[in-house]
């Protein structure tokens, strides 16, 4: 399954099984977005993430976590 911007929570699922360790309310949101990129099944256009989009993913992967 390809990953897109819009798949925040599954990103965010992405995101907790590449980087367990991560606090994921420590990233700013350059290094959340470059993050996101380097996800295997990630594949959208880097330019189509917005602040609200990479606020939506971190709030996922810190629910996910807890």
């Amino acid at each position: 399954m390809k990953l897109t911007w819009k798949d925040s929570d599954e990103v965010a699922w992405a995101l907790a099984d590449k980087f367990p360790d991560q606090d994921p309310l420590r990233l700013s949101f350059p290094k959340l977005h470059k993050m996101v990129l380097e996800l295997e099944d990630f594949s959208d256009a880097p330019e189509g993430s917005n602040e609200k989009i990479l606020e939506a993913i971190q709030m996922a992967w810190y629910e996910e976590k807890q």
